[in-house]
């Protein structure tokens, strides 16, 4: 039986049962999610899934990552609900290519561990495997581990096994969508053409899992705890003047009250120029490299090959700036006289991040 398989907390318990009720079925878990979306989180949610297969003894065939097709193939759908035409279209792809892969294997049938998520419908999924199945002559198998208690189980087994466990689907729609619903930042669509990692980040949990196998690998014990924290994420901003814009590199936790402001420095002291709104400080590149221990011949160096973002927050620190400081900070080739207008769209935010602690 070829079992396509979403994430592994969906799977971990489904494989078991399925083991368990069909213990004469050579089972064959298949990974096809270009629905999965940034990269990343793909990545993260198929390191989980080898993982999990490994511990189960069951074998693992991934399939392509063809997102540009998903995404021709849900256009016009963006906005649909969870359960909603889109994912009867997510569904029928993903099924499709299970079906294929299975008739190609010489399978006889095929599921789903999408039948274990509690944000599924099994009729849909049901109706969806049926005829695709139909289609490539490989039969649908819509056994339903939720009932008797299942889900809580689920759950269980996810927890004792320490698996990944993801809060969204992993369609870039759903996700604004469900984050839209919860007035959150969808920050997992957030990543700096500068590669940097950021706290929170799903390269952040990416690092940390992969360390966690090599914790593994190497027979040493571990926990993953979460820590309550506030988060920040940059979406754009400038410094201009005379309209000219400015290269200028805006450090983590840059606030303003107001997007948009103009004014002047009105003084400065020991290399900090303190600009006469907003609590902005601006710093020339010479005076930056001195504080994060860097030789940046520019600021487009800076921009594009920053430091570590912990890197910024000591330089914060160094020019006097508290943990619980929001002032705005930028970095300049060198500050200029009169007048310059600033923007910064960005946003602070309540937020939760793993930590690995090996023991």
């Amino acid at each position: 039986m070829l079992v396509h398989i979403c994430c592994s907390v969906d799977s971990h318990y489904f494989l078991r049962r399925l083991k368990e009720d069909f213990p004469g079925e050579r089972l064959v878990g298949y990974f096809y999610d270009p629905n999965i979306h940034p990269y990343s989180e793909y990545r993260l949610r198929l390191l989980d899934v080898r993982r999990s297969c490994e511990s189960l003894g069951v074998e693992l065939v991934e399939g392509p990552y063809d997102v540009e097709s998903w995404m021709a193939a849900v256009k016009g759908l963006e906005n649909e609900p969870e359960k909603g035409a889109r994912c009867a279209v997510c569904f029928d792809r993903r099924f499709e290519m299970s079906a294929k892969a299975a008739k190609e294997m010489g399978e006889s049938t095929f599921t789903s561990t999408l039948l274990t998520s509690p944000k599924k419908s099994i009729p849909q999924l049901q109706k969806s495997g049926d005829k695709i199945g139909e289609k490539y002559g490989v039969k649908f198998v819509a056994v339903d581990y939720r009932v008797g208690g299942g889900t809580q189980k689920q759950q269980e087994e996810a927890k004792k096994a320490k698996l990944y466990r993801q809060d969204y689907c992993g369609c870039m729609f759903g996700l604004t969508i469900q984050r839209r619903e919860q007035q959150r930042l969808a920050a997992e669509l957030f990543s700096p053409v500068d590669g940097r990692i950021l706290p929170g980040s799903i390269e952040e949990r990416l690092a940390l899992y992969e360390e966690r196998m090599w914790l593994e690998e190497a027979g040493r014990d571990y926990r993953i705890v979460r820590q309550k924290f506030l988060n920040w994420r940059l979406k754009f901003g400038w410094v201009k003047r005379k309209k000219e814009t400015l290269p200028s590199y805006i450090l983590p936790y840059s606030v303003m009250k107001r997007r948009y402001t103009n004014g002047r420095v009105e003084w400065e002291e020991d290399g900090i120029f303190y600009f006469n709104r907003e609590e902005i400080r601006l710093l020339p590149l010479s005076r930056y490299n001195a504080e994060a221990g860097r030789r940046y011949e520019n600021v487009k160096e800076l921009l594009f090959d920053p430091p570590p973002f912990e890197t910024d927050l000591k330089v914060r620190e160094s020019i006097g700036l508290g943990l619980y400081d929001l002032s705005p900070v930028i970095v300049l080739d060198e500050v200029p006289e009169g007048k310059l207008e600033i923007l910064i769209e960005a946003e602070e935010y309540r937020d939760v991040r793993e930590l690995l602690l090996p023991l």
